[in-house]
């Protein structure tokens, strides 16, 4: 096992009676590894972390849920891509296994990216396949590893999991993704892959408890949700997966990346709809008891 030069993941177990209700933030992290040797500054490379997220949804352990936080980047490698997500053109020398590149990782965003946007590369260089086998060993396994255990100890003790993966979004979200669009971003997006990955329910009560706040809440537009909730929602088995994205001016300087007044209201109320959620699933592990 490869080891990594800071801890990669943070697990915040259940202060409460645990619940099987699981919070996953994979983008917050904000410790660069000292073998990055990017080319890109570090101002540009922050543009992609979902900065102070974990800090935001860090309610969930005092409420029964587990709460995991990754502390490396994900311009770094990103634990919400598949390891076959890679691409081609970031390696010095073939890779000996078969790769998937998918669109985001023609645009450089893959499982490691390849540049910020088109005018800023991350590397002057190529990576070679022992930098990448690190990262993914040291940094990218931990992750898995620690959100699969948190899982399937739910299932395992429960019966059944409710997962919420937490994200936030870039205001010029839309033209980032090169998508027009005939309304403003919304405050809150909800992605359950076009109704797949949870019971209805579930988003519905999400939806209604940040509308009842004043925010505006969008489905599936324009993200639904990538690698970990298809790999985790499966609501015929009582696996049900959520991400939820947070406009970020509501919270934090995109700039600085400094939380701004907003922050703590918003915070708030986040530990107010993640109660909410948590007497849902108590109540839904009632209803599920009962037709055992």
């Amino acid at each position: 096992m490869t080891h990594a030069d800071f801890q990669a993941v943070s697990v915040h177990a259940p202060t409460a009676p645990a619940l099987p209700l699981v919070c996953d933030s994979p983008h917050s992290g904000e410790q660069y590894p000292a073998d990055f040797n990017a080319a890109a500054s570090l101002a540009q490379l922050r543009q992609g972390e979902d900065t102070h997220v974990d800090a935001l949804w860090s309610a969930a352990p005092a409420l029964g849920a587990t709460l995991i936080a990754a502390h490396f980047p994900r311009v770094y490698i990103d634990p919400n891509r598949t390891l076959r997500d890679l691409d081609p053109e970031l390696l010095a020398e073939p890779w000996p296994e078969p790769l998937d590149p998918g669109e985001k990782t023609r645009l450089g965003k893959g499982l490691i990216w390849r540049r910020m946007d088109k005018a800023t590369p991350i590397y002057d260089r190529k990576l070679t396949l022992a930098e990448v086998r690190h990262r993914i060993q040291a940094y990218y396994e931990p992750y898995h590893a620690a959100l699969a255990q948190a899982i399937e100890t739910a299932q395992r003790d429960f019966g059944a999991v409710w997962h919420l993966n937490l994200h936030s979004m870039p205001n010029d979200a839309y033209e980032r993704l090169g998508r027009q669009s005939e309304h403003p971003l919304a405050d809150f997006v909800l992605g359950d892959r076009d109704g797949t990955t949870c019971e209805p329910e579930f988003i519905a009560l999400i939806e209604t408890e940040l509308r009842d706040r004043g925010y505006t809440v969008a489905r599936n537009d324009p993200y639904k949700g990538v690698q970990l909730i298809a790999q985790i929602g499966q609501p015929a088995l009582n696996r049900h997966s959520l991400q939820v994205e947070i406009r970020r001016p509501l919270y934090m300087d995109e700039a600085t990346r400094e939380r701004n007044a907003g922050f703590d209201s918003l915070r708030a109320d986040l530990s107010q709809v993640l109660e909410r959620v948590a007497q849902y699933v108590r109540s839904r592990m009632t209803a599920i008891s009962s037709t055992k």
